[in-house]
């Protein structure tokens, strides 16, 4: 009964081709909203996801907090501070340094342009790795010596120097008032998709280079903060909170005096942003099913009045009120689930032609499209139960006169 019900809602909408499209073009729309929308939102967050893992999932920075009015010399960082963290914490630190960053001018012959530095330790290689393409890494010597060498980026050294290998080359700055001349050690490379870098402010007229973070740990070896990365696998919110208790211990406060920002809690309220944007975004979409609801309700009235005589003639040859009802359902269920399924379709085509178009990984989840076309055929049938029902409900000998 369900095969030869579907037989004949095909040929129903075969019959009526432009009419069907143009009844099932509301379910598209609305299916292919959703289902591009929320492939959108799953996309972003899993690019923030690999964002947030590539910068350190376990990093974090401890400082005093913004909130604190009475500041004391005593409440800043010292080389001394990140010995004894390291010295107590043991293997649970995988690296740690003074968080030191500055951007200033260079100057190398006839150009100058400016440079973002990070003061890092020898070891950050081991927790955040980049290519080196010639010469070498900072090393300890260079930290413990404070040797003014430093780690340039591949671009930095093209356009500063007109050759990427700038190994040797020299260059002078000002820190802190301090002119002084820098030698280039190392050469790097960090491979990221156009995402990472647009978000990580790469590439423009800005430099990049690493030196000795013991260089930028100024006045009288204090800084402000501290930035860490806990061994893979830690227990993040446990270990913070046992890392602020000894930092407040050993500073004469109390933890509640030290902010702490930890990759953990920044990609988790970035993701949770993210879900309810698509999520919303995603409902508003959802509204265009309605309206094809409502479409495909106004279409399947029109076919009853159209099929008043084949209803009449139906139940004149024993055809029961429900078996007139449930194939003006099954119609109104396949016209949408037609339509569904185009959107998908079509919402699946675009979403990974754009991923393709900007190099990006497209998430597009099998149950978010199963949901789609279910609830298109969902929408389908309700809709259709009220022509269906009007259908059913039609006396065979009114129907039999009707012209």
């Amino acid at each position: 009964m369900l095969i030869e019900n579907m037989v004949m809602a095909f040929y129903a909408i075969r019959a009526n081709k432009m009419r069907a499209f143009l009844t099932m073009l509301g379910i598209i729309i609305g299916i292919g909203s959703v289902i591009s929308i929320v492939s959108i939102g799953d996309t972003m967050r899993g690019l923030f996801s690999d964002l947030y893992k590539d910068v350190g999932i376990t990093q974090a920075y401890i400082s005093i907090g913004y909130w604190v009015e009475d500041v004391r010399t005593s409440d800043y960082f010292t080389l001394d501070d990140l010995d004894r963290i390291k010295k107590v914490f043991g293997d649970e630190i995988a690296y740690i340094d003074s968080s030191a960053s500055i951007s200033t001018d260079v100057h190398a012959g006839r150009t100058t342009m400016k440079f973002d530095f990070s003061g890092v330790d020898y070891p950050y290689q081991e927790v955040q790795p980049v290519t080196i393409l010639y010469g070498r890494y900072l090393n300890e010597g260079d930290v413990l010596g404070r040797k003014k060498n430093v780690v340039m980026e591949k671009k930095s050294a093209e356009k500063l120097f007109g050759t990427e290998n700038a190994v040797g080359k020299t260059f002078r700055t000002t820190f802190y008032g301090n002119t002084d001349e820098y030698t280039v050690v190392g050469v790097y490379e960090k491979e990221m998709n156009a995402f990472q870098a647009l978000m990580m402010g790469t590439g423009g007229d800005t430099g990049a280079a690493f030196l000795p973070y013991t260089i930028l740990t100024w006045p009288n070896d204090n800084f402000y903060a501290c930035r860490l990365f806990a061994a893979e696998g830690t227990d993040m919110p446990d270990f913070m909170n046992r890392l602020m208790t000894f930092i407040a211990k050993m500073k004469g406060r109390n933890p509640e005096d030290f902010s702490a920002q930890t990759a953990v809690e920044e990609m988790g309220t970035v993701d949770g942003v993210m879900g309810a944007l698509s999520a919303a975004v995603g409902g508003i979409a959802a509204i265009s099913l309605l309206v094809g609801g409502i479409g495909i309700m106004n279409i399947m009235l029109v076919s009853v009045t159209e099929r008043t005589r084949e209803i009449g003639i139906r139940k004149a040859l024993g055809a029961r009120t429900r078996d007139v009802m449930i194939q003006f359902l099954t119609e109104s269920a396949i016209l949408a689930a037609c339509g569904g399924a185009i959107g998908v379709i079509l919402a699946v085509s675009i979403v990974t032609v754009g991923g393709a178009a900007l190099g990006l990984p497209v998430v597009i989840k099998p149950g978010v499209i199963l949901l789609a076309v279910s609830f298109s055929a969902v929408v389908g049938i309700f809709f259709g139960i009220y022509p269906a029902s009007k259908a059913a409900k039609a006396d065979p000998i009114d129907a039999l006169r009707y012209e």
